[in-house]
């Protein structure tokens, strides 16, 4: 292959946080389902982007409804320490958010734990999956709606795009290049362990943060006021008896 870089392979462009290789795609399953099969070849620093995606997916395996017009995008990212591939969720969020910013001068917050909000509609969502192994990786999936007018069932009155917001239609690939800067920005940052700095950045612009919450998780439901994230990006909440609740996964719902 002539593309992409093999693990391992030219640290120097690494440590130097070189932009991501693109590789575009007309359809794909899932940009995270062709990233594993990079992966198992040895390549990373990849940003892989489809048109459309026939099963694209969400936490939980949600379906993420994935027509024309979104921006689907995968980083492959060679990871030593999947403890903290939780951090790459936190960046992908507040790169969306400000590359949003830099497109649009929309607001846009962020939604513990993966999701980008724009009038508090979802406007991207973000999975994080990863691969072990002798050579360990991250999956950083991000779906952002760009030019949809339109979203099936109830997520209608859910969702929205840059779009809908403001009646003009965006260049996509505009759109992966100014996001694929932001993102390498804050990487820097995660590459250097300086988590505590991405953690106070996410705070800037968290939709979740001193809000009233009720959370669904497996282990039951809860309510409370969301205070603070944790060193592990979990979610803590304040209970109404007082107590403090880790949250570690779940569905946010503010009240």
């Amino acid at each position: 292959m002539g593309y992409g870089r093999k693990a391992g392979s030219d640290g120097a462009r690494d440590k130097l946080m070189k932009m991501f290789r693109t590789l575009n795609f007309k359809k794909l399953t899932s940009t995270n389902d062709k990233a594993r099969e990079f992966a198992k070849k040895g390549y990373h620093n990849l940003a892989i982007i489809a048109e459309r995606q026939e099963k694209g997916r969400g936490r939980f395996n949600r379906r993420w409804d994935s027509d024309l017009g979104g921006l689907y995008m995968t980083l492959l990212l060679k990871e030593n320490n999947l403890e903290k591939a939780r951090y790459l969720t936190l960046i992908a969020s507040v790169s969306v958010a400000k590359s949003i910013m830099k497109l649009s001068n929309l607001k846009a917050d962020v939604k513990w734990p993966n999701d980008v909000l724009v009038n508090d509609k979802k406007i991207c969502g973000i999975l994080t999956e990863t691969i072990s192994g002798k050579e360990s990786y991250a999956l950083v999936g991000i779906g952002l709606n760009v030019n949809q007018k339109n979203f099936p069932g109830n997520l209608a009155n859910k969702s929205t795009s840059l779009n809908l917001e403001l009646n003009k239609k965006f260049d996509i690939k505009k759109v992966s290049n100014i996001l694929l800067k932001e993102f390498n920005i804050l990487y820097s940052s995660y590459k250097n362990k300086k988590y505590s700095k991405i953690i106070e950045i996410w705070k800037k612009y968290s939709h979740t943060l001193g809000k009233n919450v009720k959370v669904k998780t497996l282990a039951g439901k809860y309510t409370g006021k969301a205070v603070n994230i944790d060193k592990d990006c979990n979610l803590t909440i304040k209970l109404k008896n007082g107590k403090i609740r880790k949250i570690t996964e779940g569905d946010i719902f503010v009240i």
